[in-house]
């Protein structure tokens, strides 16, 4: 294979040259209109060499951001904040069956597809009564039905308060996190006109 003393050309694509007047082969891609994204790579332009050169000289990667966005873009860690999916600490995947518990595997899926199929049940139910999914996500944190009136959320609230508050469990400090949620979900709900 013969080694092309112009990285980045693409011979034999028989594309032509996208500036205006130019007759030559397009062979180098540049930055379209749409930039690449979770939809896709984006669109690209083709050009000749002269104009590559010539579109590389004026292209500005900054144009249209702030200050702030050009700094965490130059940052070394720019584009480690988000979490990728294999790095999850589940991985990506929603409630992992625990093997353990199950002598055939087989009996294991199918428990977690009877999960997923209660989910989507309880989703479904959840629009039909035209509960917001942030709601829902609090009525399950606090592991509430959908029915539930403001005593049934007290006394949820209530219940699991003593379990997961450091002075009321023997000073158990595992739970802080869980005892955040449920108090942040009780919040989010005792608001709702379905409680009040």
């Amino acid at each position: 294979m013969k080694q092309n003393r112009f990285h980045g050309r693409m011979q034999g694509g028989g594309r032509p040259c996208e500036a205006p007047g130019c007759s030559e082969a397009g062979e180098f891609r540049a930055p379209g209109e749409r930039a690449p994204g979770f939809d896709g790579p984006g669109h690209y332009r083709w050009f000749c060499l002269d104009h590559v050169r010539a579109f590389n000289q004026g292209y500005d990667f900054f144009r249209g951001m702030s200050r702030e966005e050009i700094e965490r873009a130059q940052s070394p860690l720019s584009g480690w904040a988000a979490e990728t999916r294999a790095f999850r600490p589940t991985a990506g995947v929603d409630q992992a069956p625990r093997w353990a518990d199950f002598a055939d595997p087989l009996d294991a899926i199918a428990a977690r597809a009877r999960m997923r199929a209660d989910d989507l049940r309880k989703a479904q139910e959840a629009a039909r009564r035209g509960i917001h999914p942030s709601d829902r996500r609090a009525y399950d944190v606090l592991g509430l039905e959908l029915d539930a009136d403001r005593r049934a959320l007290r006394a949820r609230y209530s219940e699991l308060v003593r379990r997961y508050h450091p002075d009321r469990n023997g000073g158990d400090r595992s739970h802080e996190a869980r005892l955040g949620e449920v108090v942040e979900a009780y919040n989010h709900l005792r608001r709702l006109p379905a409680f009040g």
